[in-house]
Parts: structure tokens; C-alpha cells; sequence
């Protein structure tokens, strides 16, 4: 499939920006993924050693990508340990 990829572009070089911008978003999506699979709290890949890892969380725990009002390094805990 590559080849004919190189092909058509050495072609039609009109088509080249396209291939960058689906290759781009490509490479963006499956990076997402990846981030949400491995570092989400909600996420368990290992459920005998840790069943639960969203009760280890601290409060100051940054978990979100981006987030506009909240500080979390200054949250104090409210709730009871479990």
C-alpha cells in the first residue's frame, strides 16, 4: 500500500498535503488512545494486584489532560479512606 501511496504522489503532488494531514490526524488519534489506555485512572490492566486503582488517587492527583480552573496541587482531601 505504500508504494502506491509514493506513487500516486509523485503523480498528482496536489496530493501530498492530504496524505500529511491523514497521517498526522492518524498518528494524533491512535496516540490518544494509547495515553487514555495506559495512564486513565479508570482503566484496570492489572485487577489482581490492584482491582481498584481510582481509590489511590490523592486529591492533588492531576488525572485530566487539560484543565482550566482547578489547581490541583492545592486540594485537600474531604472524603474517608477506603
Amino acid at each position: 500500500m505504500l508504494p502506491q501511496i509514493i506513487g500516486q504522489a509523485k503523480r498528482h503532488p496536489s496530493l501530498i498535503p492530504l496524505f500529511m494531514v491523514i497521517g498526522a490526524g492518524g498518528t494524533g488519534a491512535a496516540l490518544s488512545v494509547m495515553r487514555l489506555a495506559l495512564f486513565n485512572p479508570d482503566v484496570s490492566w492489572d485487577r489482581k494486584n490492584n482491582p481498584e486503582p481510582w481509590n489511590k488517587l490523592g486529591p492533588n492527583d492531576q488525572y485530566k489532560f487539560y484543565s482550566v480552573n482547578v489547581d490541583y496541587s492545592k486540594l485537600k482531601k474531604e472524603g474517608p479512606d477506603f
